[in-house]
């Protein structure tokens, strides 16, 4: 990898203006923030500074590293996880340099002091419009501000749409980041602009016209987009808002929107308005097939959904429309076409006979309709060669985008072997081998009804039934899967399977793969000379696998078969890094598609979002206290009390007696949730430790197990709750089992036709049951929300005793001691006796000074049993239960 070239003009401005001041820099989609972030690295990787680095995942740090010691840092950036011993870590913080540190061990480092606060430099912030109070970072930061007043703290993020919602979100994520400067830098600002247009890219704009059966059915999907829009609106007339416009539901961010809208109400919300929002889904994709991928795929979704039955079952109608059955016809026709000699079919028996004995196939002449941009492509890639020829220099080198894995596979096979082998393979793949599958079908029903069909042709077709059933098995849950995620592209999830892909890896195995020396495997190679790769704009695990291939391959021809505005300013700023490279971009998009229209809105939103954000920052108020360098700063107070508490103002000689510090001991693991951080903020104390039993305990008597609802559910299908509840019961007297739930997200335990009398072993109300009656001392809390959980434990813990670390991690799971009675023997037989009937947590103790084992209890009579527990009745229980002889019938003798 080539080492990068010096910051531009306004890249230097950004870093100049943090690194002379700390705050939140907000850079427009694809501006280089990551080489600016580089730069402060750059800086700060030295022994002499001790800087962190939060937020960023495993392969950003790797390619952060790569890049650092391509430049010729030689006190890389060190990574610290669970792999690193607690005893090294302290060493690894005194080396210095840039460190990355997981949220979790960062935490638990700050409250131990086992990392030197006092030492570090200052902490660079990724991704900081995340950062919201009761996130890990926002505690980290708490604590780092707490312990250092002179360290720096500098926010970097380039998505400037996630401050348009909420209120005074920027403020709040400011507050949270304890800096009180906001540097703003959209693609529109004067240096940013004079920069980028000084060495602009030659750009090459072809508008490719859609098809007019593309156009067709693209206008019948919209249509149907509409209608569902105006019936979920007529259903809720609450959600008439500007979100839920037909132009949004391009974007990418429509299933957060309407997440947003509907999640708090989703209980409450109709069967038809749920499923409104699916067929919405399910609409999107269509509409990103239809411009993505080619007619085949196309039709192959189609069909599925409507021969799937849970898709035609479920939907809310817009199958029946006249929208519909014209988007059907329009996208059949892009395929095939029937001659107008076989149209004219018999009706009835005759009609099937007939379309068995010809055959589907002969009645189909096959269009197979190439899609427009392949046939753009071609002359792009025809132009390029004829420049390559005619230049006196090296042959330039290729770059292509498109937008997901399968359609670089499909731009990959194209390019090789034609459209029309492309096509009519995929064809043959997946709609013939359907219709023969239904054929082969309708043949065995004849049959079986006796039309006098031969033998050998049933048992021939029966493996294509079985394929057309795993065909639809494989289709239609992907597209499920699909819907069902939150902020992952469709198309990679599509793309990750289906007959397609298996149709591509089948050819890359006939023939030898272009072998490159590229460290990215994301890749699709096609020519050698001259260097033609095709890569994904999405979907790749490593987030910059496509910059390491354009700084590699160093392409003098990009053509963007996708638009993706990223990466568009990416080009810009990678023509104006070097502006003696020769660079010519062509963009292919649809001219007036639904594709063009979500280009220009995602645009439109990000200038609004900056417009929005220059306005907020004109009129903000900013205390001077803001980055917590004194002591003024109520954010790092810890002692706060509720607004409704109520306060005595009248002390003692005029002054407050000083509270003693509470304290908390925390499991380590449980420091993945917001919870400790909630707790630290309201002037708690947090011990971590590791705990064997239970998760918090507030007092030596309060030991508390937290549970999501999910992890309920799944504790106690396996019975792992049953062991912990057992293990906290034996070894504290105030056992607490908490139940967490989001009041946003409604949840039940079970179906309201589920409910029943009787007690079932599979039913989870049941089990919940019959846990509060073997656990009679559990006491079972339901708490909305992690900030209501807080507020609990603080009233748990007024007027108790403080809980001792060392004891609760002396508690096992195989501990004989128990907290109630240090004098008890063994667990077992104590938990034995107060099984049998009598006996309770009031007379046990008595039989226990009575009786040394369960034998010795055998032998007493039943005067002696009255005497010891003080009551007749009890001790006539028991003494029946250890003497009886159980009433079991004698088993009949086997005929010899």
């Amino acid at each position: 990898m080539a080492a990068p070239p010096p910051l531009l003009e306004f890249e230097t401005e950004m870093f100049l203006s943090l690194f002379g001041s700390d705050g939140l820099l907000v850079a427009a989609e694809g501006m280089g923030i990551d080489r600016v972030l580089l730069h402060f690295m750059r800086v700060y990787s030295e022994r002499g500074s001790l800087v962190l680095l939060l937020n960023t995942t495993a392969a950003e740090q790797e390619y952060f590293t790569e890049r650092l010691q391509v430049e010729g840092v030689t006190h890389l950036p060190r990574t610290v996880t669970s792999d690193v011993h607690s005893a090294e870590r302290y060493k690894v913080y005194t080396e210095g340099g840039v460190l990355f540190v997981t949220s979790r061990i960062l935490v638990v480092d700050f409250l131990t002091d086992r990392i030197p606060a006092h030492l570090i430099s200052g902490i660079l912030v990724y991704r900081a419009h995340k950062i919201i109070e009761s996130c890990q970072e926002a505690f980290i930061l708490r604590l780092f501000r707490q312990k250092n007043k002179t360290g720096f703290i500098k926010a970097f993020t380039d998505k400037a749409t996630a401050f348009s919602t909420g209120f005074c979100q920027v403020e709040r994520v400011m507050r949270n980041l304890f800096v009180k400067k906001l540097y703003l830098w959209p693609r529109f600002q004067a240096s940013v602009k004079t920069a980028l247009d000084r060495h602009k890219p030659e750009v090459v704009e072809i508008h490719v016209s859609l098809t007019p059966a593309m156009r067709a059915i693209q206008s019948s999907i919209l249509d149907i987009m509409s209608a569902c829009l105006k019936e979920l609106k007529r259903y809720n007339p609450t959600l008439e808002v500007e979100d839920l416009s037909l132009e949004n539901t391009l974007g990418n961010a429509f299933e957060k929107t309407i997440r947003h809208y509907l999640d708090p109400l989703w209980h409450q919300l109709g069967a038809k308005t749920k499923t409104l929002v699916q067929d919405l889904k399910v609409l999107r994709v269509l509409l990103l097939y239809l411009t993505q991928y080619d007619c085949v795929t196309f039709l192959n979704l189609l069909e599925s959904l409507r021969s799937s039955q849970k898709s035609f079952g479920s939907n809310s109608g817009w199958l029946f429309l006249d929208s519909s059955t014209s988007m059907f016809v329009n996208a059949r026709s892009r395929v095939y076409r029937i001659a107008e000699s076989k149209k004219k079919l018999k009706v009835g028996a005759e009609a099937e006979k007939q379309k068995l004995s010809s055959g589907l196939e002969v009645k189909r002449e096959l269009v197979l309709e190439k899609s427009p941009k392949w046939e753009a492509l071609t002359e792009v890639l025809q132009e390029i060669e004829r420049e390559n020829k005619s230049s006196q220099h090296k042959p330039g080198r290729v770059l292509i985008c498109a937008s997901d894995d399968r359609s670089c596979a499909q731009l990959q096979q194209y390019i090789r072997h034609g459209s029309d082998r492309l096509l009519t393979r995929l064809y043959t793949r997946t709609i013939s081998k359907r219709d023969s599958a239904a054929a082969a079908a309708l043949e065995l029903d004849t049959h079986k009804k006796g039309k006098g069909f031969p033998k050998k042709e049933k048992k021939g077709k029966e493996p294509v039934q079985k394929n057309k059933k795993s065909m639809k098995s494989q289709s239609q849950p992907s597209l499920t899967q699909m819907m069902e995620e939150d902020g992952v592209d469709e198309a990679a999830v599509m793309g990750s399977s289906g007959e397609e892909n298996e149709l591509m890896d089948e050819d890359e195995g006939k023939e030898e793969k272009l072998q490159l020396d590229l460290s990215s495997d994301a890749y699709y190679g096609v020519l050698k000379e001259p260097l033609t790769v095709i890569h994904p704009l999405k979907g790749c695990t490593d987030p910059h696998s496509l910059t390491r291939v354009l700084h590699e391959v160093e392409p003098s021809f990009v053509v963007l078969y996708d638009a993706e505005v990223s990466f568009v300013r990416q080009l810009e700023i990678y023509k104006a890094s070097r502006p003696g490279l020769a660079l010519r971009v062509y963009f292919l998009i649809y001219g007036g598609s639904t594709e063009e229209q979500k280009y220009l809105t995602a645009l439109s939103k990000e200038k609004k979002a900056f417009e929005h954000l220059i306005r907020e920052k004109a009129t903000m108020v900013i205390p001077e206290e803001r980055e917590g360098r004194e002591d003024t700063n109520l954010d790092l107070a810890r002692n706060l009390e509720p607004a409704n508490a109520t306060t005595n103002t009248r002390k003692a000689g005029g002054q407050e007696q000083p509270k003693e510090p509470s304290r908390v001991i925390v499991d380590m693991r449980e420091f993945r949730s917001e919870l400790p951080s909630l707790l630290h903020r309201r002037g708690l104390d947090i011990e971590p430790v590791t705990l064997e039993v239970g998760d918090y305990i507030l007092t030596p008597d309060t030991c508390v197990e937290r549970k999501s609802v999910s992890d309920l559910i799944g504790s106690m299908q396996s019975g792992r709750l049953y062991t912990q509840c057992l293990s906290m019961t034996r070894y504290y007297r105030k056992p607490v089992l908490l139940i967490e739930f989001d009041p946003a997200k409604p949840f039940s335990l079970m179906a309201r036709s589920d409910f029943r009398h009787e007690i079932s072993s599979n039913d989870i109300s049941s089990k919940l049951t019959l846990l509060t009656l073997h656990f009679p001392r559990l006491r079972i809390l339901w708490c909305p929300s992690p900030h209501a959980t807080a507020d609990l434990f603080l009233e748990l813990k007024q007027g108790r005793l403080e809980p001792d670390a060392t004891a609760a991690q002396a508690v096992t799971a195989d501990s004989d001691t128990m907290a109630e009675s240090s004098d008890l023997y063994n667990p077992g037989p104590y938990d034995f006796l107060l099984k049998m009937p009598g006996v309770n947590t009031k007379n046990c103790r008595a039989l226990i000074r009575n009786a040394d084992s369960l034998a010795d209890l055998a032998k007493l009579s039943q005067d002696k049993l009255a005497e010891i527990l003080g009551n007749a009745l009890n001790a006539k229980l028991l003494y029946e239960f250890l003497h009886n002889v159980a009433d079991v019938s004698v088993p009949l003798k086997k005929a010899k």
